[in-house]
């Protein structure tokens, strides 16, 4: 009998001694599942971001692998959350537009910043 008691003591005292350590959880449609990459605050963690931005600059350079005219390999792509910045030389002037134009048809991408200026023949002519 002693023991059956003493054991149902045991077992209340370390149920109060978890729920002095259990924090309150929201619950609802908004609020992010535990293991998520999302936070509450609906920002994507890092390491998620990353993987979009090396994910939407593979889609660029595809792109411009499908257009035999674009010399890819003097680009440059950056790209942060939609926003791709274009660096390097092309060939032609006609081709820094094309280029951009090309970049801004991809799906992801968001704005267009075309650094890319037009290759100069050695000896300046």
């Amino acid at each position: 009998m002693k023991i059956i008691t003493s054991v149902k003591l045991a077992c209340g005292a370390l149920a109060v001694l978890a729920s002095l350590n259990a924090w309150p959880q929201a619950s609802g449609a908004g609020m992010a599942q535990p293991g998520s990459t999302v936070a509450a605050s609906g920002s994507v963690s890092p390491k998620t971001a990353r993987q979009a931005n090396r994910a939407l600059r593979k889609k660029v350079y595809a792109a411009l692998a499908q257009h035999k005219e674009i010399d890819a390999g003097n680009l440059s792509v950056t790209a942060k959350e939609g926003a791709v910045t274009l660096g390097g030389t092309v060939a032609a002037a006609a081709q820094v537009d094309m280029v951009a134009a090309i970049v801004k048809g991809v799906p992801g991408v968001t704005s267009v910043t075309n650094k890319l200026t037009v290759q100069q023949a050695f000896g300046g002519q």
